[in-house]
């Protein structure tokens, strides 16, 4: 199938606009320019603009998914799970969010009571997602599994005093796994 550029925009819910820019930056050519000089895009720009859109839900800046999609170890297949497994987080995240304004809503009208740690919970977990994203490999290469596991499992806590009082729980449940009555 082949589409004009107003067709493939209206189609995508983006502009001919942005589709000009993301011929003009090298991003998605059209398949050809037709004799009275209309973008015309095929399956393959289709499949591509596709993938743009998906990066550019995720937050991907326009020069990574250049590089991204003209890397010559660019999967498709993969790229699609990859998509659905971040988009599975996001809603994950989401969700998170939408119960918290549910109960704050029912804590307002005094049907529940809600504690001050509660209205924070979707937040800090998508702090502990980003920081996970950003730097679990890098903590996992230089400190091992253990100790990444306790850094972000610590970051759940949501203050000093809980997280101090976590790290002496960790210790003494450390500490009674290695005692030993019969010695």
């Amino acid at each position: 199938m082949e589409y004009t550029i107003n067709k493939l925009a209206k189609m995508a819910g983006i502009s001919t606009r942005t589709l000009r820019y993301y011929d003009q930056c090298g991003l998605l050519a059209p398949a050809r320019v037709s004799s009275n000089g209309y973008r015309i895009y095929g399956q393959k720009e289709t499949d591509r603009l596709q993938q743009i859109l998906f990066y550019r839900e995720l937050g991907v800046p326009l020069n990574d998914i250049k590089r991204i999609l003209s890397s010559p170890d660019f999967d498709y297949k993969t790229a699609l799970e990859d998509h659905l497994k971040a988009l599975t987080v996001r809603r994950s995240q989401l969700d998170r969010l939408i119960s918290n304004v549910e109960k704050t809503l029912l804590s307002l009208k005094g049907e529940i009571v809600m504690t001050d740690q509660e209205k924070f919970e979707g937040f800090v977990e998508k702090l502990i997602q980003e920081n996970e994203e950003k730097y679990g490999s890098e903590i996992r290469e230089k400190y091992g599994n253990e100790a990444a596991r306790h850094s972000f499992a610590t970051q759940s806590w949501h203050t000093a005093d809980d997280a101090e009082e976590k790290r002496g729980c960790l210790k003494m449940r450390d500490g009674l796994s290695q005692f030993n009555p019969n010695n």
